[in-house]
């Protein structure tokens, strides 16, 4: 058995019901094998992977707090602190019922190599709670947020673990939860990133990921002799990364087709009008299918499907696990040639496998979807500095960022013979950075 089987064996066997960690951390070895199997004794000796692996920290708490009805509500909370080699950690909160141990340890994990292709000083981890914030009231979301952050005071710090917004934590959160912090502590410093403008946040910041992702998609249409004018997009989701996604893909020429949401898929074969999505989803805080009630032309499916629209681009920026084989099949099938994820890992491993042996140019979200949590950095920076810098600077940075990003994934992949396979050299690259700051820290 390789030194990564045995690895990963392992990590199945210490956590237990952890489908979504299993699935990132295998991702993850199985493309580093080349790399690992030219260092196997020197990081066997070290149990350099084994420390990879296993969260340095993981806390996790429960959050009481009080209804509109006077009733005591208990949700979980939770933070990992996962590598810390680089910089202070550095992830989002997310706020879903969905979340649990194993959603927030593959996050956690993806947001090492993150972080590190970033170039910036910023170690991975991630936290959040089983809490819904749909459907509650502002005055029910900050007695929660306040619980939250009653506890999870303890353990961050500008200069220690500095966690933003995720699904379920926006500008409303972020202000509950930072005006606790200052409550508590009696500091005023950069803890908490994704704030308000008036108050420590940075200009670009929530257009950043999906920026971040064309921007991206860009460098490698242009390293291929290629470029976006002309192209057909389709991308998924219609949340912030989407939006931004489509706003600048758009500027750059393509044209977006197709959005959607959890409950279906809209088709408007004369290109999406982002005004519109803006209304709906940002205004209004309504669903996609409404779209199609206030665009002639535009057609609205319930359900999943959204890549059978034959497209040259797909970006899913949606969930885990949205594109999976059939999909990714269909999408070859149609002639797409791009896919870069704005979302943690939205594609299945077998649906990655399958674009990457049919030709697809896939960029993975580890690399593709870094510019939100650079941005966040270039944040904490500011804080630091007690600057703010204009929307143009902050975009300047952020598209240099991406650039050195998909220079570093493609030099990485090429180092090891596998040019074009960017899910490889985004994880040596990533990975690599961090392995050469454990070994210089001891064994911690």
């Amino acid at each position: 058995m390789s030194y990564t089987d045995e690895v990963y064996a392992r990590v199945v066997a210490q956590n237990p019901g952890e489908p979504e960690f299993h699935q990132a951390v295998k991702e993850v070895l199985d493309s580093l094998q080349v790399v690992i199997d030219k260092n196997e004794e020197e990081y066997r000796s070290l149990s350099i992977l084994e420390r990879l692996v296993e969260p340095e920290r993981i806390i996790s708490f429960r959050v009481p707090w009080v209804d509109d009805n006077g009733v005591v509500q208990v949700n979980k909370g939770y933070r990992v602190q996962f590598n810390s080699a680089i910089g202070p950690y550095k992830g989002g909160l997310r706020f879903h019922p969905s979340v649990n141990q194993s959603i927030l340890k593959f996050l956690g994990f993806e947001q090492v190599f993150k972080n590190s292709l970033t170039g910036l000083p910023i170690g991975g981890g991630k936290g959040g709670s089983n809490f819904d914030p749909k459907g509650k009231s502002d005055r029910e979301v900050m007695a929660f947020c306040q619980s939250f952050m009653t506890e999870l005071n303890k353990y961050i710090g500008a200069d220690q673990d500095v966690p933003a917004g995720d699904i379920g934590v926006g500008g409303r959160e972020i202000g509950f939860l930072y005006g606790q912090y200052k409550r508590i502590k009696g500091l005023y410093e950069g803890v908490l990133t994704g704030k308000g403008l008036t108050w420590g946040g940075s200009l670009i910041r929530t257009q950043a990921t999906g920026y971040g992702v064309v921007y991206i998609l860009d460098e490698i249409a242009k390293a291929h002799g290629d470029n976006l004018k002309g192209k057909t997009a389709v991308v998924t989701g219609s949340g912030n990364v989407a939006i931004y996604a489509v706003e600048k893909i758009t500027e750059l020429g393509a044209t977006v087709v197709a959005m959607c949401d959890s409950n279906g898929y809209v088709y408007d074969p004369a290109g999406i009008k982002l005004d519109i999505v803006k209304d709906i989803k940002e205004v209004k805080r309504g669903r996609i299918k409404e779209y199609a009630d206030r665009v002639e032309g535009a057609v609205y499916t319930e359900g999943k499907g959204i890549w059978n629209i034959k497209c040259d681009v797909y970006l899913p920026c949606a969930t885990q696990n949205e594109l999976d084989l059939d999909g990714a099949k269909t999408l070859v099938a149609n002639g797409c040639k791009y896919v870069a994820e704005g979302a943690n890992m939205p594609t299945t491993l077998e649906g990655t496998q399958y674009l990457q042996e049919n030709g697809v140019l896939f960029m993975p979200g580890k690399a593709a979807n870094a510019g939100g949590v650079a941005t966040s950095a270039l944040e904490m920076t500011q804080n630091s500095m007690r600057l703010s810098w204009s929307a143009e600077e902050v975009d300047a940075k952020l598209k240099d960022i991406m650039q050195n990003i998909f220079k570093k994934v493609d030099e990485a992949a090429k180092k090891y013979d596998m040019a074009d396979n960017y899910v490889v050299g985004a994880n040596i690259a990533g990975f690599e950075k961090v392995v050469d700051a454990m070994k210089a820290q001891g064994i911690v």
